[in-house]
């Protein structure tokens, strides 16, 4: 029987990118039928329930209208590969925590698995696209893995990055900055690239569908994430300067950002950039230099992890020297753990160092955040006794020493501080993290005021 569907596409891999990637797919191209296949079946169940493992604006309504129309959830993946003529690969590749390239090297062992799962099951020409981030060459591998079996099945790998950011995704995906696609400059390679351009030009324009080399490509990705962390980095280094010397980060970030060959973007000064993409690509990508032996090249991307680390000490020695340099038996609330507003992911959030670290000078903790509660759980499981979580940041609050503001969710700015002031101890102190609160409201309610790149606001 004749399927209704003009070209049958698999993702394998169902989380943060391979999830919405492939509700927009399906949701802009009805022709297409889309599945998604992972290895977790509680992660399939919930994709198949109102309760999707994924938060993000905009998604839930996505998914809900595309759901078993064109967009189907499935554990049977050695089946749908055998179905499938276009397969993106989206699985995890995180850092690798044991031998040669430990704490910088990406771990590889889901997506080759992955490559030979593909071989052994694939039942005719497919192209396989890197959906994942991946260090260059990666596609080079992959080919070997897949023809290494001689059974007249040919495989064209693509590489198309994604370019998205947690919080906005949805928008990022039906409005992207660019799409690209890099692929091998053969007759075969320039076909199956042109079959990827096909599909994202449902909605895309063609002058935002970039094509490159399947080399360019893959290391684009990197490179994007790295200058994205290095301007974070880079205005978060000058907060230091800005407190020892009475600047305020915000006029110089507003100066700054006024000059047309920089731009605004990405200079809004913080505790620190969190994320499962930027530490982990920048390591990646001085994983690389090193190999090819671009020592200075290595370390000057080194230099912007190095600076975020420091910005996350720093914080919490502001908390500890503003607090008059003992945190013992003191009551901190952490306003929000998220590693940034509008999603529920913890990955390097810059709140679980700084938890941790608060907890290691014997203070007592209490954790808010709308979407990210039952992650901090996890994140925190068995580093102390001394941690509640708890959903409204009033009730949160109440009886604290402090509030630290970790996620710059709009919720915070729009509490009433009058009444969190009276709720907490004497001598309240803010630490505000992101820089989101009315700094010098808050000091006339009567708390002490620290933010970030800022003098401090204090009754002392």
């Amino acid at each position: 029987m004749k399927s209704r569907f003009k070209k049958n596409i698999l993702c394998i891999g169902a989380g943060y990118v391979g999830g919405p990637t492939m509700a927009m797919i399906a949701y802009k191209c009805p022709q297409y039928k889309v599945t998604l296949v992972d290895i977790n079946p509680t992660r399939i169940a919930q994709w198949n329930s109102d309760n999707l493992p994924v938060y993000e604006p905009g998604l839930d309504k996505i998914v809900k209208e595309v759901r078993g129309r064109n967009l189907f959830f499935s554990t049977e993946i050695e089946k749908e590969i055998g179905e499938a003529e276009i397969i993106f690969v989206s699985v995890n590749t995180p850092t690798k925590t044991f031998g040669a390239g430990a704490g910088m090297a990406a771990d590889l062992q889901y997506w080759e698995k992955t490559a030979r799962q593909i071989r052994r099951h694939a039942k005719s020409n497919s192209i396989i696209v890197e959906k994942s981030t991946l260090p260059v060459k990666t596609a080079l591998a992959m080919e070997r893995i897949l023809t290494s079996t001689k059974n007249g099945i040919y495989f064209d790998i693509i590489s198309n990055p994604e370019f998205l950011a947690e919080g906005t995704a949805i928008n990022d995906l039906e409005n992207p900055d660019r799409v690209l696609i890099g692929s091998r400059d053969t007759p075969s390679g320039l076909k199956a690239r042109d079959q990827l351009v096909e599909i994202y030009a449902n909605w895309v324009h063609e002058d935002r569908i970039i094509t490159s080399n399947i080399w360019s490509s893959e290391l684009s990705k990197l490179v994007s994430n790295a200058f994205l962390a290095q301007r974070i980095s880079s205005i978060n280094s000058i907060t230091a300067l800005c407190e020892k010397t009475g600047a305020d980060i915000i006029e110089v970030a507003r100066a700054v950002g006024m000059d047309s060959r920089l731009g605004n973007r990405f200079l809004s000064p913080s505790v620190g950039f969190g994320g499962s993409c930027f530490k982990k690509d920048i390591l990646n990508l001085v994983y690389l230099c090193q190999h090819y032996g671009l020592e200075e090249v290595a370390s000057y991307w080194e230099g912007v992890v190095k600076i975020n680390e420091y910005q996350k000490e720093r914080f919490v020695l502001n908390i500890l020297n503003g607090m008059f340099n003992t945190l013992a038996g003191k009551k901190i609330c952490l306003f929000g753990f998220a590693f940034k507003a509008n999603t529920g992911d913890t990955r390097e959030s810059p709140a679980i160092f700084i938890a941790k670290r608060l907890l290691e000078e014997k203070a007592e903790l209490v954790i808010t955040d709308p979407k990210a509660l039952s992650n901090a759980r996890i994140d925190l499981d068995g580093v102390g006794e001394k941690i509640s979580y708890v959903q409204d940041p009033y009730e949160a609050s109440y009886g604290c020493d402090a509030i630290a503001v970790m996620t710059e969710w709009d919720v915070y700015a729009r509490l009433d501080f009058e009444k969190i002031y009276r709720s907490m101890t004497e001598l309240a102190f803010i630490f505000d993290g992101r820089n989101i609160l009315d700094h010098k409201k808050l000091f006339e309610i009567g708390f002490n005021v620290f933010p970030v790149g800022k003098p401090a606001l204090t009754h002392f």
